[in-house]
């Protein structure tokens, strides 16, 4: 099938959010609130109200999550103490966000043009982005539930198995996994002219092309949401069984409630992710197996409500981060608050040095409490 000859509704790629997200969509023609007039002034207010709301909403996403997630990076880099397993694969985690969110100008370009602007070398880097955050994150959590599987299942292995090291290399290899299928979309990802003159960012399978699409989103849908998903469902599965069995994991009270607030914070950012991938995955699933009317305004609109809860979850992250865990609420405010944190450090140490009291404050940022 001819590329330039589909005239679709900007269904015609896998999973990729923004191959997905041809012009098509955009053009006054595919919002027909009247299917038996022409293209009106109606639909083609409805086609800028749609293109500026999600300009709106990628500029926010894009702000908060870039943002959010440098600072998360920049958290677990600068202090020495909170390089722990845990906090590792948050990094990876973040990392992964940060790339895909900042993606979302080049995006919202897209939507305002109704075109492509810049080219098939950033084309193709933008496709393969993400990819890589949709395998990259899904992968992190799974070794994330793992990890805290371990810890608190099996403290005794946890120990040789959960070091910062081991998370690292952990790390590396998810990322030349995640390549298996970011390299080949990459080389796949082509700029295409269309009949009306406009230029999409689009893969380009080999033919038979409906054969390699559909197992492409089906090969996608289990390796990447399906197999998972389940991984975590097990892994926590059992946790709660432990949990529940035992009052007291760890031998003592206070790193009992760390291991415990440590695995709910995890937990929290898994659902957070199944909650904002599920519809996308969805979508597509039902799309291969279903002829659906692609032409509809509440589709369109359904579709891109489920792209942008896809980009959400990367600057939900960081949030999550903020209220779910005191070390890297502790790092934030030290961030954005520099002179007050060290105005208060300063003061607490006169107070102390005035009663003579043996014990000095350090008022080094180095001094987040390790969590488990």
């Amino acid at each position: 099938m001819d590329p330039l000859a589909v005239t679709g509704s900007g269904f015609d790629e896998p999973y990729s959010r923004m191959d997905y997200n041809n012009n098509n969509f955009l053009e006054p023609t595919r919002l027909p609130f009247n299917r038996t007039a022409e293209p009106s002034a109606v639909s083609e207010r409805a086609s800028v109200i749609i293109a500026i709301s999600i300009t709106a909403i990628y500029s926010a996403i894009c702000v908060l999550g870039l943002l959010g997630n440098v600072l998360v990076m920049y958290g677990v880099v600068r202090y020495t103490k909170m390089n722990t397993a845990t906090n590792i694969y948050i990094f990876n985690l973040a990392l992964a966000d940060a790339l895909a969110t900042s993606t979302l100008p080049f995006q919202s370009a897209k939507y305002l043009m109704r075109t492509w602007p810049f080219g098939e070398l950033l084309c193709k880097i933008i496709i393969a982005i993400d990819y890589y955050n949709m395998f990259t994150s899904i992968f992190t959590l799974t070794m994330m539930s793992v990890d805290r599987y371990i810890a608190v299942c099996h403290p005794v292995r946890a120990l040789e198995f959960r070091t910062p090291v081991k998370a690292k290399i952990i790390n590396i290899c998810i990322w030349i996994l995640s390549s298996a299928i970011g390299i080949p979309v990459m080389i796949i990802a082509v700029t295409r002219v269309t009949e009306n003159g406009k230029i999409i960012c689009k893969l380009k399978f080999p033919e038979p092309e409906g054969f390699y699409d559909n197992a492409t989103k089906i090969c996608v849908f289990i390796v990447a949401f399906v197999v998972p998903v389940l991984v975590i469902s097990i892994c926590y599965g059992l946790m709660i069984l432990r949990l529940k069995s035992v009052r007291l994991l760890s031998g003592s009270k206070e790193k009992d409630k760390n291991l415990r607030r440590i695995t709910r914070m995890v937990l929290v950012i898994v659902a957070a992710f199944i909650i904002c991938w599920t519809p996308i995955h969805i979508f597509i699933i039902v799309k291969t197996f279903i002829t659906i009317d692609q032409k509809n305004p509440l589709v369109i609109i359904s579709w891109h409500l489920c792209i942008a809860l896809g980009y959400m979850n990367s600057s939900l992250n960081p949030v999550l981060y903020a209220f779910l865990d005191e070390n890297f609420k502790r790092c934030f405010r030290e961030f954005c608050l520099p002179f007050r944190s060290h105005t208060k450090q300063n003061s607490f140490s006169r107070a102390r040095n005035t009663t003579k009291e043996p014990a000095s404050v350090s008022g080094k940022a180095d001094s987040v409490r390790k969590p488990t």
